[in-house]
């Protein structure tokens, strides 16, 4: 495993979101309840962002064709995304929130 620091936990308040590319990846981080969670920041219907999305409790919508993915698992909820995004593990050292690629 390789994680990276991307953020303190201070920037990321609950309810909220961060948006990265990191080796050329990129990654939405989320905070829900103090929980983190890191996302591809690209829909698998049409490779568009999704963590500028509306966020409701664990689910992601993207805000261009409505499709819905749960942060925690990388489903797709809804069509038109019929394939998962992929989700990246999380851990906080130090304060300061890491994701592993």
């Amino acid at each position: 495993m390789s994680y990276i620091a991307v953020a303190p936990v201070s920037d990321v308040q609950p309810g909220d979101r961060l948006l990265f590319e990191i080796n050329g990846k990129p990654v939405a981080v989320f905070n829900v309840g103090n929980q983190y969670y890191a996302i591809q920041d690209a829909c698998t219907h049409d490779n568009g962002p999704i963590g500028d999305g509306d966020l409701e409790g664990y689910e992601v919508i993207c805000p261009r064709h409505g499709a819905v993915f749960d942060i925690r698992t990388g489903h797709a909820m809804s069509l038109p995304a019929v394939t998962p995004v992929i989700t990246y593990p999380v851990r906080v050292v130090d304060g300061m929130i890491e994701i592993d690629l």
